[in-house]
């Protein structure tokens, strides 16, 4: 509707398959898997609930009649005893059993869990992707010579390949944080009002075993092979903020590759990908705006600073329970993977179409590369019979002339010229220019690539072979 308000995330940034994950859709189908796997659990552990109940549950559980529960809700203010009596009107029979013994938490806080799950598998498919795309390229460059920086100075020289693996390294640090985050999600499980599971201990005659072992199926039937140990009404709020803090991880990463990419164009030593069709500026039509790397910072600083939601509703939630939480983490969380899913959209696009200029690149490293080849010259010059004090000292006075000539006058560096035409360091220009081969100035740079590739990436992407080639396409 053109007059209410719509998301961002919804209409222009977000995918379909992550939305669908948030969705009410999905969320109320997952309490219906719930209430199922704990008739059926139930059932078998002798409670009197029938087949005949969990197969009429069974028959209705994807087909939600949301307009039930919200004219039932708008009664009675309650969002999980008002699906209890939508699913209870299309289960006559069932309707006595459902929900039996729990709480509004035992569908609320697993489900939640379930769904950052689902929504962490889909993340990590997609940072998968976006680190195939960067090894590709960093194998592709990893020995073309580049301006390296500190202080956004120039410093010495790196490869282009070089580069791209460190942002692929903190992808890869991001990707060893969310399977970690993966692994250790545990459902709430059936816990009860506090988290005594005195209800079910209740409706098990005080069979204590019977009570773990129900909540030893439920779990298994939702996929999950443990459950919280201990908790109050709802699992740890401390969960939310892990989780949160992962994604933070990777807003970082992103906003980082993004900021290098924005400065990159700038040089014009690299661009993100252009439409044919696409418009820069309404002003200037010449301009080619790095937009999407831009729109990555955007959202990552979105992502950031909203990972400190769960925090704060982690560190103030009130002994076994209090609802301060409920409204916050129902948009803290969910608008996280949101903003999280556009980014690696965004990055997939991006580095599956990133352009390389290598004149600029090597013109930019010629331009800098006789000061910093001045120790190698002046070591060289001193192998022949020179004064190394005195070579050294007109190297400065050298550097000094050239680089006024640089910032002063707008001309080309003539530090080469200079020191050939002085006798005293006894290099022609042949000889010299030998020694400003920029290969010599990178390192280990093609190796580090090869063997962070082989050793670090190529696993992890062996791992999820059937996940690569992703082809993203952008709203805007």
């Amino acid at each position: 509707m053109r007059n209410q308000y719509e998301s961002p995330f919804g209409t222009r940034y977000a995918s379909p398959e992550m939305q669908e994950l948030f969705s009410p859709q999905f969320k109320f189908r997952t309490w219906r898997r719930l209430w199922i796997a704990l008739a059926r659990a139930e059932h078998e552990l002798g409670l009197p609930v029938t087949e005949r109940q969990i197969a009429e549950m069974e028959k209705y559980k994807d087909d939600i009649n949301f307009d039930v529960a919200e004219a039932r809700e708008k009664e009675v203010r309650h969002d999980v005893m008002s699906h209890v009596y939508a699913y209870g009107v299309q289960c006559p029979e069932a309707k006595p059993i459902i929900h039996l013994g729990a709480t509004s938490c035992y569908v609320g806080d697993n489900t939640d869990i379930i769904i950052m799950k689902e929504a962490l598998g889909l993340v990590r498919d997609k940072l998968v992707s976006v680190m195939s795309y960067l090894a590709d390229f960093a194998d592709k460059y990893k020995d073309m010579p580049a301006l390296a920086y500190t202080h956004l100075q120039p410093a010495q020289l790196t490869t282009v390949g070089k580069r791209a693996t460190l942002w692929l390294n903190e992808f890869l640090m991001d990707y060893d944080e969310l399977c970690w985050r993966i692994d250790s999600l545990a459902l709430l499980g059936n816990k009860g009002t506090t988290g005594t599971q005195a209800s079910f201990l209740e409706l098990f005659d005080g069979d204590t075993e019977k009570v773990k072992e129900l909540e030893r199926r439920i779990a298994e039937e939702l996929g999950f092979a443990r459950v919280v140990p201990v908790s109050g009404q709802t699992y740890s709020r401390k969960v939310d903020s892990q989780v949160l803090s992962a994604l933070s991880g990777i807003a970082q990463s992103a906003s980082k590759f993004a900021n290098d990419m924005r400065i990159l164009q700038n040089f014009k030593e690299m661009e993100e990908p252009f439409e044919k069709h696409q418009i820069g500026s309404s002003a200037m039509p010449y301009k080619r705006n790095p937009m999407r790397c831009e729109r990555v910072t955007a959202l990552a600083r979105y992502v950031i600073v909203d990972s400190l939601n769960p925090a704060l509703t982690a560190s103030t939630q009130w002994f076994e329970r209090t609802l301060d939480d409920s409204a916050n983490k129902r948009i803290a969380v969910a608008e996280a993977f949101l903003a999280v899913d556009s980014i690696l959209n965004i990055l997939n696009n991006v580095v599956d179409g990133l352009v390389v200029y290598p004149k600029v690149i090597e013109r930019r490293v010629m331009s800098e590369l006789p000061f910093m080849a001045s120790e190698n010259i002046m070591m060289d010059a001193v192998k022949r019979g020179g004064d190394r004090q005195e070579l050294h000292e007109k190297i400065r006075q050298y550097s000094l002339q050239a680089g006024k000539r640089v910032k002063e006058e707008g001309l080309d560096n003539n530090l080469i010229d200079l020191i050939a035409a002085d006798p005293q360091f006894g290099l022609d220009r042949s000889t010299l220019d030998t020694l400003l081969d920029p290969k010599k100035y990178i390192g280990r740079s093609e190796q580090q690539v090869e063997e962070f590739l082989r050793d670090f990436i190529q696993p992890v992407l062996d791992a999820h072979r059937d996940k690569l080639g992703r082809k993203t396409e952008l709203n805007v």
